[in-house]
């Protein structure tokens, strides 16, 4: 017996769009768009004006994180910054 409540029921990716203003978009990839919206609208209330070099970004990150696990939400985040290849 699987446990449905612990899956997922979105996943939405978290992009660094540069060091122009707006800094971030949230795409959601699947999942309830009224979820996805509503998640949408908190990330950029904390996410928006800050650089992903801000010591604010990290503890704002940390808060959409825990705000993403409270609402099964899982998530991408890309900062732009290349994989380094091996």
């Amino acid at each position: 017996m699987t446990d449905t409540a612990l899956e997922p029921r979105a996943h939405a990716r978290i992009a660094y769009l540069g060091p122009v203003s707006p800094h971030w978009e949230v795409y959601g990839d699947w999942g309830d768009r009224s979820v996805l919206e509503d998640f949408r609208a908190r990330v950029l209330a904390r996410l928006v004006l800050l650089p992903k070099d801000d010591p604010q970004f990290r503890r704002n990150r940390e808060r959409v994180v825990r705000d993403a696990e409270r609402e099964r939400i899982s998530i991408e985040w890309d900062l732009g910054i290349a994989e380094a290849e091996g």
